[in-house]
């Protein structure tokens, strides 16, 4: 029983460890969407001759008429960007840099409390994930005491439980808040097209780790419970069946010592014979000997 309960605690341990790392990982990193913004080209300089538009006039003399052969998307430029939950990154077109902005000043206004409140939740859901491993590393650690490894099993259910429900929820409105920013945000921030990036899938690894440690540790505290209660119940059967031999051993010797001393009493009152008069113990028939007991009590 210890054995498998301390696997069953170590896979618990080992789920919950993985929905930890993924959770940090995805909260610090900022690839939870990712894609291309399209912004017009810059006119063409000495510094800057390669993908720009060159209109080969005078752009000084204002009697000068500006000509532009670049039409459609030709006129624009496609540059990379990435989102995460704190910042904004997208190249810069004037050198190979990135420029990051806030993303809370990205939203819009309707949409900052959601997305506060989903850095709420999220922070939250990781606090809660520290919480249940550090319940589940105690638990191993209490592995030999039953009672007290059952109450830590116990808290660390509730405590990761509670945490999967606020990553999802986290996960959830945070992508609510991305898509409308899509459509309300800054005009020069508007991506052109879009996908969820490789932290957000940490993010459903982290809950789907978590879910797993949960169902893990809700499994081993209710197969603990069960496979105690059976060992008991076998323990208290065995005690009983014990108690039943010892009962039944004690009243067949003091049921056969009394019969002897009957017996014995009535071989010595024999009539017309004044010494007694020995019996052999193969002969008697111990139920006559209690039948006929029985009717002289009665």
């Amino acid at each position: 029983m210890k054995t498998t309960r301390r696997c069953r605690t170590l896979l618990s341990v080992s789920l919950n460890f993985f929905a930890l790392f993924f959770s940090i990982t995805a909260f610090i990193t900022t690839y939870w969407c990712v894609g291309t913004q399209r912004v017009p080209k810059p006119k063409c300089s000495k510094l800057r001759t390669h993908h720009c538009i060159d209109y080969g006039v005078n752009e000084t003399d204002p009697n000068k008429v500006v000509y532009s052969w670049e039409t459609g998307d030709d006129r624009f430029l496609f540059r990379q960007f990435h989102t995460g939950i704190w910042s904004s990154c997208e190249e810069n077109i004037d050198d190979e840099s990135e420029r990051c902005r806030s993303f809370i000043d990205l939203a819009p206004a309707s949409e900052k409390g959601m997305l506060w409140l989903s850095l709420v939740s999220e922070m939250l859901y990781i606090i809660l994930l520290v919480v249940g491993f550090s319940l589940m590393c105690l638990e191993l650690i209490h592995s030999s005491n039953v009672i007290d490894g059952l109450k830590l099993n116990a808290f660390a259910a509730v405590f990761t439980v509670l945490s999967g429900l606020l990553g999802m929820v986290a996960h959830v409105m945070y992508t609510q808040v991305f898509q409308v920013t899509v459509s309300l945000g800054p005009p020069d921030w508007r991506p052109y097209n879009w996908d969820y990036g490789w932290s957000f899938c940490m993010a459903w690894a982290s809950f789907t780790c978590c879910m797993g440690a949960s169902v893990t540790t809700i499994n081993s505290y209710t197969k603990t419970v069960i496979e105690f209660r059976h060992k008991r119940k076998t323990f208290e059967q065995s005690i009983r069946e014990e108690h039943a031999r010892e009962a039944f051993g004690y009243l067949r010797e003091h049921s056969v010592h009394s019969i002897s001393k009957s017996v014995d009493i009535y071989s010595g009152q024999t009539p017309k014979s004044g010494r007694k008069t020995p019996i052999d113990a193969d002969s008697l028939d111990l139920s006559d000997i209690a039948g006929s007991l029985g009717e002289e009590q009665c």
